[in-house]
């Protein structure tokens, strides 16, 4: 039997583009439990390039990404208005045994 070799894939700068910052709120807390990190992406960003970002960006195996598109919302004060930017969240489940810690920089 030939031995599987790990294939070394490089980072690319496309790769800090999609993984803006981690989204750090009580619930993106609770996925933690469940071994889920939270991240902010581009709107046009797509599952499977969150997951080789994530992969390669931290080395860890991903086992699924869910994302999620926040509307953005119309605000008033006074006779001031404004409207909040849409938001796209991934949230990233992790295989056992893996983890990110969000408190350090990539």
């Amino acid at each position: 039997m030939a031995a599987k070799k790990k294939e070394k894939v490089e980072v690319q700068e496309w790769m800090y583009e999609i993984i803006r910052e981690p989204h750090v709120t009580e619930k993106a807390t609770m996925g933690s439990e469940y071994g889920q990190v939270t991240f902010r992406v581009p709107l046009t960003a797509t599952k499977p390039r969150v997951k080789a970002a994530v992969e390669t960006l931290f080395g860890v195996k991903v086992k699924a990404v869910n994302t999620l598109i926040l509307k953005g919302k119309t605000k008033r004060f006074k006779q001031n208005h404004g409207k909040r930017s849409s938001i796209k969240k991934a949230i990233v489940t992790l295989e056992e045994g893996q983890t990110i810690d969000v408190g350090t920089g990539v």
